[in-house]
């Protein structure tokens, strides 16, 4: 370590006068803690995004788990991803012990046992939660390009069939939707709408069907339909005060992590489409945990790398702060990483030359300190950290070797009867449980191409009767003519494609998501 007096430098960096969430305190020499050193953050700078980082089992999970904790406490609705199913605990108070006991004491924290207002969601209804769908048309080609692994030139493609899907007034509600438009323009009644779409070659879009079976077939089915979830639904907050923590249970899909990473990221695409400006807040609106983060930057195109940079950039202006989660600052892509206000580094491993290099690469990420960083970051023990956040000013704070209070609730999964009971009296259950097979694509196509019976002969209308003139016509009571047309189901049908297609006017946000116009 430079000659430099640290413990001096960390209180007078972190002496913030606004409400902060406490990250520990201060690591001196030897390995004890500084409890009048308090490591923390200014809640007004939580929505400048931040990165938790480190190797397998050195906190990350625990970290986020305490952040959550407190940011619920002061009344920030939270976001957590919990692929490993291990933050079920929030829902329950935590169990006091020697090692909580002493750590809590070590770094001058108040411990005592909480349990949080929980939400628990499931991607299409798969695990313990209130099932979350989207709908094709709302997903967006982009999003949809990334879970099927299409290359830009198919990418771009699929992006013309939503076009044509848009203008022509056909709703893409689930996967058979967007397999009948497909179908439909690569058969011979839609040979020559295919031929107006131009960039869409009959070759390229039977690549594209067939990724769509695939993935269908591998039971993807189930995520897509409505009802399509609201994602302001996470911006709750309890009735004594706390925010919600909305936690999207994930074990089942750890094998499909590219769907997991893509779906992540719609829900922020779509909070950006429907929250409204509100510039600097003192708290923010939402906190938004992004686990895995890599499987989002892995092998993504140019354009959709491109789409999460102007997402993370402009989505702090509508009071949504993110936190990327993963093992090392590489696996973020440079300019999301830029915008990452807020870092906390937890230790690293330097066991082969591509982690030597990774740990280099680390410590470039860090503003010039007192340590050698480069030895530090392999010293850190379990619950330790190197942090640095921005002060209230929006300037760096000083690095700080920091040790992490324990969560106040549960470190462990909660017990299945008790998430079933949360899921089971969770008022958003009954919105979103039922799944919902309305007339979209699949249906209007398939009547398109129905051949209608031939129409009846109009009967003759009967002569007038010599002996008396005929009425003059009266006034239709207007409540029965309407009764009576509404009965018509050929009237019905009319109407309910007209307002389907009023319906229609779609916006599309930087990734193609789309909503109707509300």
């Amino acid at each position: 370590m430079a000659d430099i007096d640290i413990p001096a430098e960390v209180r007078a960096g972190y002496a913030f006068t606004g409400p902060a969430l406490e990250l520990g305190a201060l690591v001196i020499d030897g390995g004890a803690c500084d409890p009048t050193a308090k490591v923390r953050i200014p809640l007004a700078m939580v929505n400048r995004h931040g990165l938790v980082a480190g190797a397998t089992g050195t906190g990350k999970t625990k970290t986020l788990q305490g952040m959550a904790e407190q940011l619920s406490a002061a009344g920030v609705p939270v976001f957590l991803a919990d692929i490993k199913g291990d933050l079920s605990g929030m829902a329950a108070p935590g169990a006091a012990g020697d090692k909580v006991t002493s750590r809590a004491e070590d770094i001058g924290y108040d411990w005592s046992p909480a349990a949080y207002p929980v939400e628990f969601f499931a991607l299409g209804g798969h695990g313990t939660g209130v099932p979350v769908r989207a709908t094709v048309t709302s997903f967006g080609p982009l999003l949809l390009s990334r879970i099927l692994g299409l290359n830009d030139v198919q990418e771009s493609s699929l992006g013309l069939v939503f076009h044509y899907a848009d203008r022509h007034a056909l709703p893409l509600l689930d996967l058979a939707d967007l397999r009948a438009v497909i179908q439909h323009l690569t058969s011979p009644a839609g040979a020559a709408e295919l031929a107006e779409l131009g960039g869409l070659s009959k070759a390229t879009a039977g690549v594209i069907l067939r990724e769509l079976i695939a993935f269908a077939d591998a039971g993807a089915e189930d995520f897509f339909g409505e009802t399509e979830f609201d994602t302001r639904d996470f911006m709750r907050v309890a009735p004594d005060g706390r925010g919600v923590v909305s936690i999207l249970e994930l074990p089942s899909l750890q094998s499909r992590p590219e769907l997991f990473a893509t779906f992540l990221m719609w829900f922020l695409a779509d909070l950006f489409q429907d929250l409204p400006e509100v510039g600097d807040v003192d708290k923010p609106k939402l906190v938004f945990f992004f686990d895995e983060a890599h499987l989002l930057f892995r092998d993504a195109s140019k354009e959709f790398r491109n789409a999460i940079t102007q997402t993370v950039r402009l989505i702090r202006s509508k009071g949504v702060g993110i936190f990327f989660v993963t093992q090392t600052p590489k696996d973020v892509h440079a300019d999301v990483l830029a915008q990452l206000g807020n870092r906390v580094q937890h230790a690293l491993r330097a066991y082969t030359p591509e982690d030597a290099k990774a740990l280099k690469a680390t410590v470039s990420t860090f503003p010039r300190s007192g340590y050698d960083l480069e030895e530090v970051l392999t010293r850190l023990g379990t619950g330790e950290a190197i942090v640095t956040v921005l002060s209230e000013r929006g300037a760096p704070t000083p690095v700080a070797w920091t040790r992490l209070p324990p969560p106040r609730s549960l470190m462990a999964q909660v017990e299945q009867p008790v998430a079933d009971g949360i899921v089971a009296a969770s008022p958003l259950n009954a919105r979103y449980a039922q799944r919902i097979d309305r007339e979209s694509a699949y249906e209007m196509l398939l009547k398109k191409v129905a051949v209608p019976p031939p129409a009846a002969p109009p009967a003759p209308a009967p002569a007038p009767s010599p002996e008396k003139p005929a009425p003059s016509p009266k006034k239709k009571d207007d409540k029965n003519f309407l009764e009576k047309a509404l009965a018509n189901p050929t009237v019905r049908n009319a109407l309910k494609t007209a307002a389907t297609a009023a319906g229609r006017e779609i916006v599309r946000s930087i990734f193609g998501a789309a909503k109707r116009r509300r």
